[in-house]
């Protein structure tokens, strides 16, 4: 027979099971990613859309449930569009415990971010920097974009045996990594197809005014000029072509974003880039990309290769069943094929991507696909 205290106890411990069993499960916990880009400073606006990029993947892949059952955390950090900003980002991002780093845009910033990464054992892929030597710091390096090997030597081919150049002029920032590293390679691959480079013209991004540069230019007669550099080439194209010089302009994946064609590059009459996407590519994942993003803010080929990044990473995640550091540089490494926006995607042994290049003409200011190069 029940007593009064038997009785509350009994209620007590109904609602206590009714309780707990109509107490949704805890959330399994996200898995944190670190993005690193540049959001205020000189590289700010050109890091712009590969941010968005970022920002996009994280947000669709959320809303499909995300990985191994969890979501994606993104940390985004600024590297105040310094390499010394960028080393300190990574070690926030290391002390924040991310499984894997996206990033950066820069090449001098990419690197500072890839030493970090690589000492602590964190994977980490970049969206954009070309730089040969960023792969070779550590083999959980990665990046989703083409080099500088690539596209110096495709650019350089396709002056030779498109447009029959036979003499160059270069324009090269002395304070870009980047812009070092790329005319080098151009430089090396004309002559070795018998062209000759007629002048190495020296500026620094940022400057005042280019027109010392131009005029020096204006002393040499050469077929093309090939401007190893980002927005500011826009200024130093147009400067060249009002200054009355006859050379076609030619240059890099630094080309590809808006700021290079309001800066003067949409008042180019002619001339011709390399890239990795271009907006009016015709193949149905880009078409479906860009009808769900069109409005987000600017597409270009940053954003497309970011998104491809953090995609990347996930699919690299979900292979390896596991969030494990080792386990998902090894799921990279064995990367083969993977269909995104920006093509086929390969990693091969050291981390770089095997894909294809796009050269774009510009005829009278507008940008448009011209043809493809693979690696060969």
């Amino acid at each position: 027979m029940y007593t009064r205290f038997d009785k509350y106890l009994l209620l007590v411990i109904s609602l206590g099971t009714i309780f707990f069993s109509t107490t949704p499960p805890v959330a399994a916990e996200p898995i944190a990613i670190g993005g690193i880009f540049a959001r205020t400073g000189i590289a700010a606006k050109s890091n712009q859309p590969a941010i968005l990029g970022t920002e996009l993947a994280v947000r669709e892949i959320n809303r499909r449930g995300g990985v191994l059952g969890r979501k994606l955390e993104l940390l985004l950090l600024d590297n105040n569009s310094t390499p010394i900003g960028s080393h300190v980002a990574a070690e926030q991002a290391a002390l924040a415990g991310v499984t894997a780093i996206i990033g950066s845009v820069w090449s001098s910033h990419s690197l500072a971010i890839a030493r970090v990464a690589e000492q602590n054992k964190i994977p980490m892929i970049s969206t954009n920097s070309t730089i040969p030597s960023l792969t070779s710091i550590g083999d959980h390096i990665f990046r989703v974009c083409y080099d500088d090997n690539f596209q110096g030597t495709v650019l350089a081919r396709f002056a030779v045996q498109q447009l029959k150049a036979g003499t160059a002029l270069i324009f090269v920032d002395i304070a870009s990594d980047f812009s070092l590293t790329l005319a080098a390679i151009f430089h090396r691959t004309f002559q070795s197809l018998g062209g000759t480079i007629v002048k190495e013209i020296e500026y620094k991004a940022g400057d005042f005014s280019y027109l010392p540069q131009v005029r020096q230019a204006l002393g040499y007669q050469a077929d093309i000029v090939f401007l190893a550099g980002h927005n500011e080439s826009g200024i130093i194209a147009e400067q060249l072509q009002q200054a009355g010089m006859k050379a076609i302009p030619i240059g890099s994946d630094g080309w590809d974003n808006k700021g290079f064609l309001t800066s003067g590059g949409n008042k180019i009459e002619q001339g011709y880039y390399i890239s990795h996407w271009l907006p009016t590519d015709q193949h149905p994942l880009s078409r479906a990309f860009l009808e769900k993003y069109g409005s987000e803010g600017e597409i270009v080929a940053a954003t497309a290769l970011a998104y491809d990044a953090v995609n990347i990473l996930v699919a690299a995640i979900g292979k390896a069943g596991s969030t494990d550091s080792a386990e998902i540089r090894r799921s990279l490494h064995s990367l083969r094929g993977f269909t995104g926006i920006t093509g086929n995607i390969s990693f091969d042994a050291g981390g770089n991507a095997q894909k294809q290049g796009y050269i774009i003409a510009i005829r009278q200011g507008k940008p448009d696909y011209l043809r493809g190069y693979a690696h060969e």
